[in-house]
């Protein structure tokens, strides 16, 4: 296995505990709070059913929310990016930022804590942005030098 996909295989399953760690955090807080908002599951507690989850909860879902804007694009664009063998070495640095700040942007919102955590959703941003135009650009570069039927390079 080459070193970029190991790299990339090691943070997907971050990405995937983290959203794993999101899950638990809420379960744990709705436990704590005692408050449902499904009915089958305040009976279980004998509570009534409330309208709105506790305010951890909902930061919680929030943040998952978020991850699901993000994480399925990382997850789309580094697979491509290993599929279409683009620079390694770049490949590998913003993958592993990516997934920094995609820990540290889940950490700061739950935590409630600006500016951090917009400075961190935007370098996740820029993380695909770079992966991105890597895959362009490999696929472009490729695409130009491919031999055309009558002999020459590109269209």
């Amino acid at each position: 296995m080459n070193s970029v996909l190991s790299v990339y295989a090691i943070c997907v399953v971050v990405l995937l505990l983290k959203m794993l760690a999101i899950s638990c955090y809420q379960g744990y807080f709705r436990l704590r709070c005692q408050i449902f908002t499904n009915p089958e599951d305040a009976a279980v507690f004998r509570r009534s059913a409330e309208f709105e989850e506790c305010p951890q909860v909902r930061r919680g879902a929030k943040a998952w929310s978020n991850d699901l804007e993000s994480i399925p694009l990382f997850i789309a664009l580094g697979g491509l990016a290993v599929a279409v063998d683009a620079p390694g070495v770049m490949s590998q640095y913003l993958s592993g930022l990516f997934t920094v700040a995609r820990v540290l942007h889940t950490v700061t919102y739950l935590a409630g804590v600006q500016p951090w955590r917009t400075v961190s959703y935007g370098m996740g941003v820029l993380c695909l942005l770079g992966l991105a135009g890597m895959i362009v650009l490999k696929v472009l570069a490729a695409w130009a030098l491919k031999p055309t039927p009558g002999g020459g390079l590109g269209r």
